[in-house]
């Protein structure tokens, strides 16, 4: 089982190796950039996005009962997703040639359709949960 570890830790090293060889020999100029995004993503992710899930979740700890609260999540959890997958392709609508039909799209109105649909569906989920635990509950 060890000799499966260090091979997988030896592979892993040695593409990461591989890549950023890659990346210094064939990409100089873009290095500065990728270092600034790189940094820029730690400093969003733990001085935004961390803290502000953090609070989300203490209130929902607070406000919505156990019963609820899973479905909840699961629907922020699942709609924050869509939403930074989609942010890029709505900032960069109409940017590109309409060759590239890709970015003409109406990206706002999808993510909008998608994110009712999120809504909707752990909504009916967690109606049918509690239709189920109220039929169980009553006596014969």
């Amino acid at each position: 089982m060890r000799r499966w570890r260090y091979a997988l830790v030896a592979a892993g090293v040695l593409l990461l190796l591989y890549g950023g060889a890659r990346l210094v020999a064939e990409a100089p100029q873009a290095l500065p950039g990728l270092v600034l995004w790189m940094v820029g993503i730690v400093v969003i992710h733990d001085g935004l996005l961390s803290p502000l899930v953090v609070g989300v979740g203490w209130l929902l700890a607070r406000s919505v009962p156990p019963s609820g609260r899973r479905y909840l999540q699961a629907a922020l959890v699942v709609g924050g997703l869509i939403t930074i997958i989609a942010i890029p392709l709505i900032a960069r609508r109409g940017t590109q040639p309409p060759a590239k039909a890709l970015l003409l799209q109406n990206y706002g109105a999808n993510l909008a359709i998608l994110l009712g649909l999120v809504a909707a569906l752990n909504l009916a989920a967690y109606l049918v949960t509690a239709a189920r635990d109220r039929h169980s509950d009553t006596p014969p």
